[in-house]
């Protein structure tokens, strides 16, 4: 067997025909710039061989993945890939315990070992362990009364035998907030619905006057609403097929059309429009979810939650952190240490290793109940790989993308066991990473350099960390020579501030903050210590229009801050039709700059004809797309180049079209710093591409699909949208690890644009765990001390100085000022 992945003449992307080998059976890091070619070795190369390798072996048609541009590979495993962009299960039915499996052992549990009162004799009794489980009735242990028999179906919100009624398992019910939609004081024509306007005023007035004339009353469109009957409000909120309108007119027939009075109801449409749009709409802002009053959250059916395991029902161990679900699990553990052969046992035992490698990786403030699509893209992945450890699978290449991510500095050792521990199973772990204290614990480093996009694409260092150092070319070897130099001054601020009282959101503790403005920021501590929950859900939640206060007593100072500009890491879009230069606008610059030309007004194109996003120029065999879908059946679907427009995306009329010699197709396919030449010209598109490139961007393509983009990219994507809009006096920066996904170098370029926008009069507040990040600020406000239940509190406030002597905070360990 071979001892590396010989890779040789390696051109994809901007890799410059590299060749290199990659041990195997070892832990790799490979690193270096943003952009500058570490994913195309990893996942573009090595995956996507692998991926074609495996259907060529089994007699399976590959034509439709592209092989790599590479002179060979050999020596290639199969493959698993661990990236940010597996895609979040958006049902608000997955949860860490399902999608873990961890919640169908306990289900298991619960049905083999529960504990429940008997109705008749009301002593609390246990399934006998020989019963029958196809069984419908239980017999009472005690008094021999048969009861319904629970196996695990009726421990699952997810199944009609174990789900509340009234939430259906989702253990909240969905309300509309009709105060917010109506004006009691004001009549119809005085803008009583505020979602209507002038044009739908006149509309729907003369429906709800045929629709009362049909049921014989009056409406008046200039009466209050506060004055209305009973029929008028309920013909107005619900409409007449409504059973709150139907009870005033049970033995009229409702009009069959809207001339005659067919009125919808303005609550039923917006429910309707809700469903329709899975609650993405314009609307949403009058929806609200409130705990379900059957269940009171608990998902489950009564006779489910009334059964104990350990004095515990189901609900109750689901939300407990992972953490202290441990000493639960382990006490069960305990006690049935004397039974042989127990499929209890073995099942108590299979759920404590899961649960031990989750909170291993720094998840132990989760619960099983937390839904996934609540989940970062760091959590979701290192996840991914607690569960994948469990396979116990040998002589697997693993790829990982920045499986540090949202992690704190003292969960990274957690992560690295469980790498080494896929290594020694004789697998090899490929790595992107930019954390040097993962660098640290690898076999072998690979830097990739020396710069992003046509700057990159080399190899230009190789071997351990330490050897690294004593290469001149490595990016990252000279990046770790240097020494680090404290800033001369921290700012003191304008004197003004911004106090959050009485913090209850989630798991804060009752927190009361103040946060200097006109400084540089950072929210502090360890994962689910409540970072999140005190600066977007409750300071950034609280500049939301029609923001209801909860979570917190009040906020002080915010009249003070002319803007606040929220900038998370959520995806900017679910559509592969947008990319970057939709997201900027660029495009349509774009577009009316090629519409102008004179070979477009000689063949009659217009802007229209340029959009990949209409019918006109674009090609219709892809619909603009550039690729189709191929089904895969079993395996999720593969993008194949559309064979019509080989990926350009256009017709060919469009395509002839060309600007300094670039068609509007290969516009898209320039990196953002290749396309600054083109553009000197046009001052709007290039202060665009100036601000991409001050956020560490111009290594993207003006094409790139923004659902490919990683959480630290979309982030500084939608700063440098912020960035373009006109600045209006003071405004407050919130952005979630900003500093994501960017090599230490690109952290330097980073902090120059942030300490920019302080400079300017502006403050900016950053949640982080990237200590190069944390020790460049001027104020410090670090939570914890642990994740979930055991955090919440303010630890340590003050400068970077303060925090590291303050000897409770885990950040100020990791400090080196």
């Amino acid at each position: 067997m071979a001892d590396f992945i010989e890779i040789k003449d390696a051109a994809e992307n901007n890799l410059k025909n590299i060749s290199v080998n990659i041990p195997k059976n070892k832990f790799v890091v490979i690193t270096g710039p943003s952009g500058s070619g570490k994913s195309t070795l990893a996942v573009d190369i090595l995956q996507r061989e692998s991926q074609r390798q495996y259907f060529e072996m089994n007699g399976m048609t590959t034509n439709f993945i592209n092989k790599p541009k590479v002179g060979s590979i050999s020596g290639l495993s199969p493959s698993i890939g661990v990236s940010q962009h597996t895609t979040t299960n958006r049902n608000p039915r997955s949860t860490v315990g399902t999608v873990t499996d961890m919640y169908t052992y306990l289900r298991v549990i619960y049905e083999k070992l529960g504990e429940r009162e008997c109705p008749n004799c009301h002593k609390r009794v246990k399934k006998p362990a020989d019963m029958d489980e196809e069984s419908l009735l239980m017999p009472c242990s005690n008094c021999g009364y048969e009861m319904k028999n629970l196996n695990k179906a009726h421990f699952s919100f997810n199944t009609v035998e174990g789900a509340c009624e009234t939430c259906l398992g989702l253990g909240k019910t969905l309300s509309i907030r009709t105060e917010l939609i109506f004006d009691q004081e004001l009549s119809l024509n005085g803008g009583a619905v505020k979602t209507w306007y002038k044009n739908i005023i006149d509309y729907y007035g003369l429906v709800l006057k045929a629709a009362a004339k049909h049921y014989g009353f009056e409406f008046d469109m200039d009466l209050p609403l506060k004055n209305y009957s009973p029929e008028q409000r309920n013909l107005l909120y619900y409409g007449i097929e409504s059973e709150q309108f139907k009870q005033h007119f049970p033995d009229t027939p409702p009009p069959k059309t809207t001339n005659k009075g067919k009125f919808e109801g303005v609550v039923t449409a917006m429910w309707r429009r809700y469903q329709e749009r899975e609650g993405v709409s314009n609307e949403a802002m009058y929806f609200y979810h409130q705990t379900c009053p059957e269940c009171h959250g608990e998902k489950l059916k009564k006779e489910s939650r009334q059964v104990i395991v350990a004095g515990l029902p189901i609900s109750e161990v689901s939300k407990k952190p992972l953490d202290q679900l441990l000493e639960w699990v382990q006490e069960i553990a305990k006690e049935l240490e004397d039974r042989e052969n127990s499929i209890a046992r073995s099942l108590v035992f299979e759920l404590k290793v899961k649960i031990e490698r989750i909170v291993s990786i720094g998840l132990g403030y989760l619960s099983m109940e937390r839904q996934s699509v609540t989940l970062s893209g760091g959590e979701s992945q290192r996840l991914r790989l607690a569960t994948i450890l469990g396979s116990a699978l040998s002589g697997v290449l693993y790829i990982l993308d920045e499986p540090t991510i949202g992690l704190h500095p003292k969960d990274t050792a957690g992560l690295v066991d469980v790498l080494k521990q896929l290594r020694d199973l004789d697998n090899t772990v490929l790595v992107i990473e930019h954390d040097v204290d993962v660098m640290e614990q690898a076999d072998w480093i690979i830097d990739i350099g020396p710069g992003a996009g046509m700057h990159g694409g080399e190899i230009v260092g190789q071997g351990t960390l330490e050897s690294l150092k004593t290469q001149d070319q490595s990016v990252t070897g000279n990046y770790l020579k240097e020494m680090y130099v404290p800033r001369p001054k921290r700012r003191a601020g304008n004197g003004q501030k911004i106090t959050v009282h009485n913090a209850v959101k989630n798991n804060l503790k009752d927190v009361t903050v103040a946060f200097p403005l006109g400084c540089f920021i950072a929210v502090t501590g360890v994962s689910g210590s409540g970072k999140s929950s005190l600066l977007f859900d409750v300071v950034a939640a609280s500049a939301e229009e029609d923001h209801i206060r909860e979570g917190y007593s009040h906020i002080e100072g915010l009249e003070t801050v002319e803007r606040m500009v929220t900038v998370d890491q959520s995806a900017l879009s679910r559509m592969q039709r947008s990319n970057i230069a939709t997201y900027t606008e660029v495009y349509t610059l774009f577009r009316t700059l090629f519409a102008k030309l004179p070979e477009s007004v000689e063949r009659g194109l217009t802007a229209k004809h340029f959009s990949f996003n209409t019918e006109g120029g674009r090609c219709e065999h892809c619909q603009g797309m550039g690729f189709v879908l191929v089904n895969m059946h079993f395996l999720p679907d593969l993008e194949v180049v559309c064979p019509v427009c080989s990926g350009k995306r256009f017709k060919e009329e469009v395509l002839e079209v060309s600007y300094k010699g670039h068609s509007i197709s290969s516009i898209l396919d320039l990196s953002i710093e290749e396309s600054m030449e083109l553009f000197t010209e046009n001052k709007k598109v290039q202060m665009t591409i100036n601000l991409l490139l001050e956020v560490g961007l111009g290594y993207l393509k003006w094409g790139q699909t923004l659902t490919t983009l990683s959480g630290g990219e979309a982030q500084r994507l939608k700063l440098a949208k912020e960035l373009n809009k006109p600045a209006k006096g003071q405004t407050l920066y919130i952005l979630d690890e900003p500093s994501t996904g960017l090599h230490p170098n690109d952290v330097k370029q980073l902090l120059l644009l942030l300490n920019k926008l302080v400079d300017a009069g502006n403050t900016v507040i950053i949640v982080e765990h990237n200590t190069e990040m944390i020790q460049e600020t001027d104020w410090i406000v670090d939570l914890g001390p642990e994740g979930g239940e055991a955090g919440g509190y303010i630890v340590a406030e003050g400068t970077p100085e303060q925090v590291a002597k303050n000897p409770a905070s885990y950040t100020g360990g990791f400090l080196k000022v």
